[in-house]
């Protein structure tokens, strides 16, 4: 993505920028693994139960450090590795990952821990509030476990 996106965009357009950076079926999934799931590397990025292809997942990654809404740095346990994270961007999307959620755990079917169903729909604050707290604090621990096959 260019420097400069006011020279590449189809328009100036809100809803149009945002659909240029994440519309396609994997970039809201790969926020929502580094967000809520706490993944940090290209393997645990790639073993979602969505099966993203490895050339589309390096595409989306790449396309998401352009776009500021990841970054990309050494591993700091291991130099050979490299980790992926929110940047401040990409954290600010809480919200909308919240809200994109909550509609779709009251209109869709979902296997998602009921306990965490409830949290989104009954106190959307607090758990964006949440979600920001443990990425400041770096936290991977998962907030959203994988379903259970």
């Amino acid at each position: 993505m260019p420097a400069n996106p006011e020279t590449t965009r189809r328009s100036l357009c809100p809803i149009n920028a945002f659909v240029e950076i994440f519309g396609d079926r994997w970039s809201l999934l790969i926020v929502r693994d580094l967000m809520m799931r706490g993944y940090t590397t290209y393997t645990q990025l790639g073993s979602g139960e969505e099966r993203i292809a490895t050339n589309i997942l390096a595409e989306k990654l790449d396309r998401l450090v352009a776009a500021g809404v990841i970054e990309r740095a050494p591993d700091p346990e291991d130099g050979r590795r490299v980790c992926y994270r929110l940047t401040e961007k990409g954290i600010d999307l809480a919200p909308v990952i919240a809200a994109i959620a909550r509609w779709s755990l009251g209109h869709e079917p979902n296997r998602t821990p009921r306990r965490l169903v409830e949290r989104i729909r009954k106190q959307p604050e607090a758990f964006v509030a949440e979600l920001r707290r443990r990425w400041a604090e770096r936290s991977t621990d998962p907030l959203l476990p994988l379903p259970k096959a």
